[in-house]
Protein backbone atom coordinates (compact mmCIF):
# COMPACT_ATOMS: atom_id res chain seq x y z
CA UNK A 1 0.00 0.00 0.00
CA UNK A 2 1.26 3.45 -0.83
CA UNK A 3 1.88 6.10 1.78
CA UNK A 4 -0.73 8.80 2.39
CA UNK A 5 1.34 11.47 0.63
CA UNK A 6 1.89 9.23 -2.40
CA UNK A 7 -1.85 8.64 -2.78
CA UNK A 8 -2.49 12.38 -2.43
CA UNK A 9 0.10 13.04 -5.13
CA UNK A 10 -1.51 10.48 -7.43
CA UNK A 11 -4.96 12.03 -6.91
CA UNK A 12 -3.46 15.43 -7.75
CA UNK A 13 -1.97 14.06 -10.95
CA UNK A 14 -5.25 12.36 -11.84
CA UNK A 15 -6.91 15.78 -11.49
CA UNK A 16 -4.52 16.94 -14.23
CA UNK A 17 -5.57 14.04 -16.48
CA UNK A 18 -2.48 11.87 -15.95
CA UNK A 19 -3.54 8.37 -17.05
CA UNK A 20 -0.40 6.67 -15.72
CA UNK A 21 -1.08 8.08 -12.25
CA UNK A 22 -4.69 6.96 -12.53
CA UNK A 23 -3.52 3.45 -13.38
CA UNK A 24 -1.10 3.46 -10.44
CA UNK A 25 -3.84 4.76 -8.11
CA UNK A 26 -6.14 1.99 -9.34
CA UNK A 27 -3.48 -0.67 -8.76
CA UNK A 28 -2.78 0.62 -5.25
CA UNK A 29 -6.37 1.05 -4.07
CA UNK A 30 -8.71 -1.14 -6.10
CA UNK A 31 -8.42 -4.16 -3.79
CA UNK A 32 -9.58 -2.19 -0.79
CA UNK A 33 -12.34 -0.36 -2.68
CA UNK A 34 -13.59 -3.63 -4.19
CA UNK A 35 -13.76 -5.02 -0.64
CA UNK A 36 -15.87 -2.04 0.44
CA UNK A 37 -18.22 -2.46 -2.50
CA UNK A 38 -18.45 -6.23 -2.07
CA UNK A 39 -19.28 -5.90 1.61
CA UNK A 40 -22.14 -3.52 0.83
CA UNK A 41 -23.69 -4.97 -2.33
CA UNK A 42 -22.86 -8.59 -1.40
CA UNK A 43 -22.53 -9.65 -5.06
CA UNK A 44 -19.22 -9.99 -6.88
CA UNK A 45 -20.45 -8.85 -10.31
CA UNK A 46 -22.31 -5.86 -8.85
CA UNK A 47 -19.28 -4.94 -6.74
CA UNK A 48 -17.08 -4.95 -9.84
CA UNK A 49 -19.58 -2.66 -11.58
CA UNK A 50 -19.58 -0.40 -8.53
CA UNK A 51 -15.78 -0.36 -8.60
CA UNK A 52 -15.81 0.74 -12.23
CA UNK A 53 -18.34 3.49 -11.45
CA UNK A 54 -16.24 4.51 -8.45
CA UNK A 55 -13.11 5.02 -10.55
CA UNK A 56 -15.07 6.94 -13.17
CA UNK A 57 -16.20 9.28 -10.37
CA UNK A 58 -12.64 9.53 -9.06
CA UNK A 59 -11.38 10.42 -12.56
CA UNK A 60 -14.06 13.06 -13.04
CA UNK A 61 -13.86 14.55 -9.53
CA UNK A 62 -10.18 14.32 -8.57
CA UNK A 63 -9.84 18.09 -8.90
CA UNK A 64 -12.24 18.47 -5.96
CA UNK A 65 -10.08 16.44 -3.57
CA UNK A 66 -8.59 18.72 -0.93
CA UNK A 67 -5.63 17.75 1.21
CA UNK A 68 -7.01 18.18 4.70
CA UNK A 69 -4.73 16.12 6.92
CA UNK A 70 -7.02 13.10 6.80
CA UNK A 71 -6.25 9.96 4.88
CA UNK A 72 -6.93 10.22 1.14
CA UNK A 73 -8.24 6.65 1.42
CA UNK A 74 -11.15 8.10 3.40
CA UNK A 75 -12.14 10.14 0.34
CA UNK A 76 -11.76 7.15 -1.98
CA UNK A 77 -13.65 4.80 0.36
CA UNK A 78 -16.45 7.35 0.74
CA UNK A 79 -16.90 7.45 -3.02
CA UNK A 80 -16.96 3.63 -3.19
CA UNK A 81 -19.37 3.42 -0.24
CA UNK A 82 -21.77 6.00 -1.66
CA UNK A 83 -21.68 4.39 -5.10
CA UNK A 84 -22.40 1.01 -3.51
CA UNK A 85 -25.32 2.39 -1.53
CA UNK A 86 -26.71 4.04 -4.66
CA UNK A 87 -26.53 0.66 -6.40
CA UNK A 88 -28.37 -1.02 -3.49
CA UNK A 89 -31.08 1.60 -3.44
CA UNK A 90 -31.58 1.33 -7.19
CA UNK A 91 -31.82 -2.45 -6.87
CA UNK A 92 -34.35 -2.17 -4.02
CA UNK A 93 -36.50 0.16 -6.08
CA UNK A 94 -36.53 -2.35 -8.93
CA UNK A 95 -34.36 -0.42 -11.35
CA UNK A 96 -32.37 -2.59 -13.68
CA UNK A 97 -28.91 -1.83 -14.91
CA UNK A 98 -28.27 -1.66 -18.63
CA UNK A 99 -26.81 -5.17 -18.45
CA UNK A 100 -28.46 -7.68 -20.71
CA UNK A 101 -29.91 -10.59 -18.71
CA UNK A 102 -28.04 -13.81 -19.31
CA UNK A 103 -24.93 -12.14 -20.70
CA UNK A 104 -22.81 -11.72 -17.61
CA UNK A 105 -19.05 -11.63 -17.90
CA UNK A 106 -17.25 -12.75 -14.80
CA UNK A 107 -13.80 -11.37 -14.17
CA UNK A 108 -11.27 -13.59 -12.45
CA UNK A 109 -11.27 -13.35 -8.68
CA UNK A 110 -8.73 -11.49 -6.59
CA UNK A 111 -5.16 -12.63 -6.49
CA UNK A 112 -3.94 -14.39 -3.35
CA UNK A 113 -2.11 -11.20 -2.39
CA UNK A 114 -5.27 -9.09 -2.76
CA UNK A 115 -7.21 -11.63 -0.71
CA UNK A 116 -4.60 -11.58 2.05
CA UNK A 117 -4.52 -7.77 2.14
CA UNK A 118 -8.32 -7.59 2.19
CA UNK A 119 -8.52 -10.16 5.00
CA UNK A 120 -5.95 -8.23 7.05
CA UNK A 121 -7.78 -4.95 6.57
CA UNK A 122 -11.10 -6.61 7.43
CA UNK A 123 -9.62 -8.02 10.64
CA UNK A 124 -8.31 -4.58 11.65
CA UNK A 125 -11.66 -2.94 10.93
CA UNK A 126 -13.54 -5.65 12.78
CA UNK A 127 -11.27 -5.25 15.82
CA UNK A 128 -11.88 -1.50 15.82
CA UNK A 129 -15.64 -1.94 15.59
CA UNK A 130 -15.58 -4.62 18.30
CA UNK A 131 -13.90 -2.13 20.65
CA UNK A 132 -16.99 0.12 20.49
CA UNK A 133 -20.01 -0.30 22.70
CA UNK A 134 -22.30 -2.92 21.17
CA UNK A 135 -25.08 -0.56 20.06
CA UNK A 136 -22.63 1.93 18.55
CA UNK A 137 -20.69 -0.78 16.77
CA UNK A 138 -23.94 -2.12 15.32
CA UNK A 139 -24.92 1.37 14.14
CA UNK A 140 -21.57 1.92 12.41
CA UNK A 141 -21.73 -1.51 10.77
CA UNK A 142 -25.29 -0.87 9.63
CA UNK A 143 -24.50 2.56 8.18
CA UNK A 144 -21.12 1.94 6.59
CA UNK A 145 -21.09 -1.74 5.80
CA UNK A 146 -24.74 -2.60 5.17
CA UNK A 147 -25.73 0.67 3.52
CA UNK A 148 -28.59 1.38 5.91
CA UNK A 149 -30.00 4.87 5.93
CA UNK A 150 -30.48 6.99 9.03
CA UNK A 151 -34.18 6.08 9.02
CA UNK A 152 -33.35 2.35 8.77
CA UNK A 153 -31.02 2.59 11.76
Amino acid sequence: MLEKSEIETLIGRVALGDRASFSRLYDATSGKLLGVALRIVNDRAAAEDVLQDTYIKIWKNAQFYAVNGLSPMTWLITIARNTSIDRLRARRKGHQDVDTPGLELVAPGPTPEQSAVAAGEAAKLSACLDSLEEDRGAAVRGAYLDGQSYADL
